[in-house]
């Protein structure tokens, strides 16, 4: 049987070519991973549009989670670090309520598996990588202080005009412009820049935790589902992470 330990189901934007792959690398033996595509129309991957495109994913966001409750996920995750940002502290708490009570398993997004991770390595100031525009950084930097957390630096990448494009040596490249000595960790926002490959390098270069989204989304998911397996080559969230 597929998913013999658990089944992660995550919900994705339409245009998003990074989660599934990089989701389906950090699966451990006898863990599935399963996908639905959330709803928004236009362009992918562009600064021009994010925020009326994360407003759809939150609107339809039923039609989607409606399928993917079908494979009977042990968990599911809202896999879109920016649509935190937009619906923001208390209307993100809303959700993954109605949610819960909905699907009758546990839901998580992006962000708070990010915020629980910072959480359990004990981190309180972060340095923020973003690969969005101006405005959706800004909102990324008030919901992580919003939830405890001081950003101490912040950085977005240049010249970005598909998210989508994007490679990992230009996510190594921004996680190392925006560290700086009083961050006790670093956060790659953004589930569709690919970050996964990079973590453990950056990490040994700037000699301190390196979180992605994709990175913190497997782990906190993997801890809903009640699957404990530490995995080398990550990062120290997946090695050496308490309990949320």
């Amino acid at each position: 049987m597929n998913g013999w330990r658990a089944r992660l189901g995550f919900l994705i934007p339409p245009g998003n070519p990074t989660v599934e792959p990089e989701m389906t690398a950090m699966a451990p033996p006898g863990v599935s991973v399963h996908f639905s595509r959330m709803v928004a129309r236009g362009a992918t991957g562009t600064h021009h549009g994010q925020e009326e495109r994360n407003r759809s994913q939150i609107e339809h966001i039923d039609e989607t989670a409606g399928l993917l409750a079908l494979v009977k996920p042990s968990v599911m995750v809202i896999a879109h670090t920016a649509t935190s940002y937009t619906l923001g502290k208390r209307a993100e708490a809303a959700l993954i309520e109605r949610m819960q009570t909905q699907y009758a398993v546990p839901i998580a997004t992006a962000f708070g598996s990010v915020a629980a991770a910072l959480t359990s390595l004990a981190v309180k100031r972060v340095a923020v990588g973003t690969p969005y525009n101006a405005e959706i950084t800004l909102k990324a930097n008030t919901h992580l202080v919003e939830h405890g957390f001081e950003v101490v630096s912040c950085g977005r990448l240049e010249n970005v005009t598909d998210i989508y494009e994007e490679t990992p040596q230009r996510a190594y490249q921004l996680g190392r412009s925006v560290d700086v000595p009083t961050a006790q960790a670093v956060f790659l926002s953004g589930t569709g820049m690919p970050t996964i490959s990079i973590l453990q390098e950056l990490e040994q270069d700037l000699g301190k935790p390196v979180i992605s989204a994709a990175s913190a989304m497997m782990w906190y998911a993997l801890r809903l589902a009640g699957v404990r397996h530490p995995m080398a080559g990550y990062g120290r969230l997946h090695t050496a992470a308490r309990e949320p």
